[in-house]
């Protein structure tokens, strides 16, 4: 496909003084009080994996995610930087099914870099037809720098559509999301062979409340999340320590 070579000059402003409305709650009351009454549409969020390993379990959150701000009658706007592509492999339409995510409702975009991605995602934003943008990134080029988020941010806020930045092959860094997720894969409890897809996930920067850590499990049937706190002792040995948490939290 083709990306689109000039941003839309409102794209060239900066971040407003206010952030997005607030959209439809995740589905759990204790982390949609976090959230100051639900997940912000019109707004910029970024989703990290929480260690080497975790691609697979950011990529899951990061699509049910924007799922969960989609009007189903609305397309899912996919960008995929190449190189990422190429690392995570190709989207398969049985296991967008099983997320509970309508392929037919899916547009991919692919970008050859960072750049391309970031115009990509922007020219997104002026379609009518688009309900939420998930910009798919790899490595750390300067273009991802906090002018370029304050300006992706502007562009969320004036179209009222949320975009979820995945980002893979770097740490987090300053920016203007409005929160920040490391997500990690979840241990399923003893016995359970097969369910719902759980994820270990942090939420390390938020704008409108408390941060926390949950054991979030997805609902596809009912695009909805359900905590589980009682499940944390389950988490995976290789969670970042709480030094190294504290940097990031810290990171802007």
């Amino acid at each position: 496909m083709i990306v689109p070579s000039t941003i839309k000059a409102r794209f060239s402003g900066f971040l407003g003084p206010s952030s997005g409305p607030v959209g439809p709650g995740l589905g759990d009351r204790e982390l949609d009080g976090k959230l100051g009454g639900g997940f912000r549409t019109g707004a910029l969020h970024e989703v990290f994996p929480a260690a080497p390993g975790d691609e697979a379990a950011a990529s899951g959150f990061a699509l049910v995610l924007a799922r969960r701000m989609l009007d189903p009658r609305k397309w899912l706007f996919w960008v995929r930087q190449d190189f990422s592509a190429l690392e995570n492999g190709d989207i398969h339409a049985a296991g967008l099914l099983e997320l509970g995510v309508d392929p037919g409702r899916v547009l991919t975009v692919h970008a050859s870099d960072a750049l391309g991605a970031l115009r990509a995602s922007a020219e997104g934003l002026d379609c009518k037809g688009v309900g939420a943008v998930l910009m798919e990134a790899w490595g750390k080029p300067n273009v991802f720098d906090l002018v370029a988020s304050r300006r992706l941010m502007l562009a969320a806020q004036q179209s009222g559509i949320a975009v979820i930045a995945l980002h893979f092959g770097m740490l987090p860094h300053p920016s203007a999301a409005e929160t920040r997720w490391l997500i990690a894969t979840a241990v399923s409890p003893s016995g359970e062979n097969w369910g719902r897809p759980l994820f270990d996930a942090s939420l390390v920067r938020n704008r409108h409340g408390g941060c926390g850590r949950w054991i979030m499990e997805w609902d596809p049937d009912n695009a909805i999340f359900q905590t589980h706190p009682e499940r944390l002792a389950a988490a995976p040995p290789h969670r970042p320590s709480e030094a190294a948490m504290e940097g990031i939290r810290q990171a802007g």
